[in-house]
């Protein structure tokens, strides 16, 4: 904005120098060095960044007019406005002082050159107080970009540490659990072998002179082994989730990270008895509610999508909607085909709608 500034004063040297041109003063070589020295000045205002020099620069643009006006030409008055308007601006920032100011050299003024001072000191001021008011706006944009950018930077630290934080954790539950099962294991299954171990070991010793403890001991060591397997088969059981907790705990990480990365509402209900779905069920399941979400995104212009999923009493059901634009007449692609492919395999069946935005409906008989 300080092209207008610079605009302003250059309009006023250009004036100053067609009148002394029409006017054929005998000095126009001394008035035309004036001006150059002053717009040289006046453009190094705005080269440099160092407040003080500006300061310096303006009051010594200040005292080249005064001397100009009194050595080399009255006219050099005209340009006084603009550079009183920017001095007083560092030290007072009410504007009608700076207009007062600038008005009182106009009473030391021939009476010829009263007028076209006072229109060049209203043109000024009008000039001077937009560029401020923009130059004002435009550092508050700035102040407040740079404090956007620093809570996003905090903001993107704290995500990375909490990152950092989640995998720390993960590898330290991964490490907790490792341990607790080495110590079952060991605590368990590991006493119930060796105890079998040397009662068969005693069994060998006395299987020459006393055949009957030899076999007493060999049936307490089998049924420590018996034991001891059952021991491992509740270990693992333990350790492995449920069926229905696996699936489901697929599909909501799914559609969560599906959530976030795109500009969809994505709404999940579930329903039912989910021990009845059954693993090939679950991956049918998964496999069509992501083809159904990918068409949405590609062909459906929608704002929200939904995904139910229903255990009833002999099917399953499950059913992917949208709010986008629908399509009377279905034409079944290939996403359409695999998604009735995989589910015919399994004697299930796929219901395709468009009449009040898209839906696709998998149904899948409880065995």
């Amino acid at each position: 904005m300080e092209r207008w500034i610079i605009l302003n004063k250059l309009s006023v040297i250009l004036y100053i120098a067609l009148i002394c041109i029409y006017n054929e003063i005998p000095n126009f070589s001394w008035v035309l060095f004036a001006l150059l020295v002053y717009f040289c000045i006046n453009i190094s205002l705005y080269l440099i960044k160092n407040t003080n020099l500006i300061k310096f620069l303006l009051i010594l643009s200040i005292c080249l007019i005064v001397y100009s006006n009194l050595k080399i030409q009255p006219l050099f008055f005209l340009l006084l406005p603009m550079s009183i308007f920017e001095i007083v601006s560092f030290f007072i920032s009410k504007k009608w002082i700076s207009w007062f100011l600038s008005l009182l050299p106009i009473f030391h003024l021939h009476h010829s050159l009263q007028p076209i001072y006072g229109l060049i000191t209203f043109v000024s001021f009008i000039v001077f107080s937009i560029v401020d008011l923009y130059s004002t706006r435009l550092r508050f944009k700035e102040d407040q970009i740079d404090r956007m950018r620093s809570t996003i930077q905090k903001l993107s630290k704290k995500l990375n540490n909490h990152s950092e934080f989640m995998e720390q954790s993960e590898y330290t539950f991964k490490l907790e659990e490792r341990n607790r099962i080495s110590q079952e294991i060991h605590d368990k299954i590991g006493h119930s072998m060796t105890g079998a171990l040397f009662q068969m070991e005693a069994t060998k010793h006395l299987m020459g002179h006393n055949q009957e403890k030899a076999l007493e001991l060999l049936q307490n060591a089998i049924n420590i082994s018996k034991d001891g397997i059952e021991n491992i088969r509740l270990t693992l059981k333990n350790m492995k989730p449920p069926t229905e907790q696996m699936g489901i705990h697929h599909m909501k990480l799914f559609i969560d990270e599906f959530s976030a990365k795109h500009d969809l509402k994505t709404l999940f209900v579930y329903k039912g008895n989910l021990d009845l779905i059954t693993p090939i069920q679950w991956k049918i399941i998964q496999e069509n509610v992501v083809e159904a979400l990918t068409n949405t995104m590609k062909y459906a212009d929608a704002t929200e999508v939904s995904i139910e999923i229903y255990v009833m009493n002999k099917m399953i059901k499950t059913n992917v909607k949208d709010n986008g634009r629908g399509k009377v007449i279905v034409k079944k692609g290939l996403g359409i085909i695999g998604m009735e492919e995989r589910t015919a395999a399994v004697n299930g069946k796929i219901i395709v709608d468009g009449q009040d935005g898209f839906s696709v409906t998998t149904l899948l008989p409880i065995e």
